[in-house]
């Protein structure tokens, strides 16, 4: 009732108000009001239109700002102070990471020079027990965690710490269960080198070197993704502090275990699992207690179980790019062991390939520099900054491949005496040492250019590269020349050389075709929702 009577006082004054209103002069004033309110809608449409805009775009118009903004600086400046600067940023960031490369990978150097010290055929079971282990396990660990290098470098670039943490976990999750499948090709080594026609001697001393190395497998895998979690956040000298003690640990382990202890081959197994392992525990505890990660690592998430599909979405294609590089090398070892005179060499071969890695670790360390640079750059919005980073690499790489490549030349005659005693590997290790000078020196250039991509994202198309180029055009080319011509060793080691050629040449033409601003808008997006983007070839 009380509402009926409210609604009826209401329609007699709306009566009213209507029937004494004036009409003409309505009319009249709302000509003028029209006009205003016509105007005042079309401004505040355009308003509302330029903030949607705005707002949608946010993250183009920061890049396109910062694009301009990089470019008028360079002009303003000059190419050189730009250049200088970032180079010493590099700098900074690639020596003590190129340090941190050969240290860790110097283990596994350290032990196969100890077994070389026993005998040739400890030597040539280390040597292919190691080039099967890093084939089965190591690689493939390294590749999956270098994924990390696109999604903690751009998570970092778009100052989202906590996520390097979720990453970093996610990732060390996923290595430790895929150690175990790997775990149990390891125990079976020596089984599938007879099957795969290896000598029968060598191949048992691989398999009882792998067994006794295999806790060094689980390590490795958590080493790799701190290793990441650390790198890119520029945060390298405790990975190279912890990395120099492990290194200087291992000699002293190794001589005990393989000389004092006289465990032979087996020792130098367990000297990789003590080192790893003491690698591991040094980075943890840095890690755990270290105010530098104390916004990066923000304790134990669940949030790292959830989405792991995600995560294997970038790693599985990373782990095919470099699996099928360094799957290729390691294939030549195995060549080698149906060449005439398997023993010579297997061993020559072996310690040209460990040789190979060894400098390679000094081109491992520039592109986990550019590919620090590019994914922090891409992830903070800055196309300018990203492209600068790689021009001045590319300089880098190419003065450090010439470099290496006089310095290899130089030592030839003198490398193989670290390795063996026997006059006959000595020789032919020098023959040797020339195509890997060349080869070095393209590792080198491609291993800038791989950073490259991996911070871009780039992952799915680099590894149908890797694919053509050592599959397709590096190992028959090896064939060819080691069985076909009989080039032997030499001619296995030319066909790399082909294979790294081609890798080149497509990563120049990629890179050339690179949308920097495209890249920078999909890193933007991709750390703001937690995840990386991945790039897909038909993009490029």
């Amino acid at each position: 009732m009380g509402i009926i009577c409210g609604l009826s006082v209401q329609v007699v004054a709306l009566v009213a108000v209507n029937l004494f209103v004036d009409w003409d002069k309505e009319v009249a004033l709302d000509y003028s009001a029209l006009s205003d309110y016509c105007i005042l809608s079309c401004l505040a449409s355009l308003k509302a239109l330029e903030y949607y805009i705005y707002l949608m775009t946010t993250t183009q118009v920061r890049i396109h700002d910062m694009e301009v903004e990089g470019e008028e600086r360079s002009e303003n400046d000059g190419w050189k102070p730009k250049y200088v600067k970032e180079a010493k940023k590099q700098l900074r960031l690639g020596g003590p990471l190129i340090a941190v490369s050969l240290l860790q990978y110097s283990l596994q150097i350290v032990s196969v020079m100890f077994t070389g010290h026993l005998g040739e055929l400890p030597l040539s079971g280390a040597s292919l027990g190691s080039s099967f282990a890093s084939v089965t396990g190591f690689y493939v660990l390294l590749g999956m965690g270098s994924a990390l290098e696109t999604l903690c470098g751009q998570a970092y670039g778009a100052k989202q710490y906590p996520m390097l943490g979720v990453h970093t976990q996610r990732a060390i999750l996923t290595l430790l269960a895929l150690s175990i499948p790997l775990a149990i090709i390891w125990y079976n080594t020596s089984t599938i080198l007879i099957l795969l026609h290896q000598n029968h001697e060598i191949a048992t001393e691989a398999g009882v070197f792998n067994r006794w190395m295999i806790p060094s497998l689980f390590a490795y895998g958590i080493l790799q993704c701190l290793n990441r979690f650390l790198q890119t956040q520029n945060n390298i000298i405790p990975m190279l502090i912890g990395s120099g003690f492990t290194a200087l640990l291992h000699v002293l382990v190794c001589w005990v275990l393989v000389f004092k202890i006289k465990l032979g081959i087996k020792g130098a197994a367990l000297a990789i699992n003590i080192s790893n392992w003491v690698n591991v525990l040094l980075f943890a505890i840095y890690v755990r207690f270290s105010p530098a990660c104390k916004k990066t690592w923000t304790g134990f998430s669940k949030e790292a179980l959830h989405d792991i599909p995600s995560f294997l979405k970038l790693a599985v294609p990373s782990a095919i790019m470099i699996c099928l590089e360094y799957w290729s090398f390691e294939m030549v070892v195995l060549l080698a062991g149906l060449l005439p005179n398997p023993t010579l060499e297997t061993s020559v071969l072996s310690i040209s390939l460990n040789t190979c890695w060894l400098v390679y670790m000094v081109s491992v360390g520039l592109g986990g520099t550019i590919s620090t640079r590019v994914s922090n750059e891409l992830g903070a919005g800055s196309p300018y900054g990203a492209r600068l980073a790689l021009r001045v690499m590319i300089i880098v790489a190419l003065s450090e491949g010439t470099i290496i490549a006089i310095t290899t030349i130089l030592v030839r005659n003198v490398w193989g005496k670290l390795y063996s005693k026997e006059e006959e590997v000595i020789r032919y290790v020098a023959k040797m040492m020339l195509l890997l000078a060349l080869s070095d020196f393209l590792d080198g250039f491609q291993c800038v250019l791989s950073g490259a991509a991996r911070g871009c994202g780039w992952q799915n198309l680099c590894s149908f590269i890797n694919l053509g180029a050592y599959y397709l055009v590096g190992i028959p080319s090896a064939v060819l020349f080691a069985f076909v011509f009989h080039f032997g060793g030499k001619g296995l080691w030319m066909g790399i050389i082909c294979g790294l050629s081609v890798q080149v040449v497509a990563l120049v033409i990629v890179n050339l075709r690179a949308d920097w601003k495209k890249e920078a808008n999909k890193a933007v997006c991709g750390a703001q929702r937690g995840g990386s983007v991945i790039v897909e070839e038909e993009e490029l």
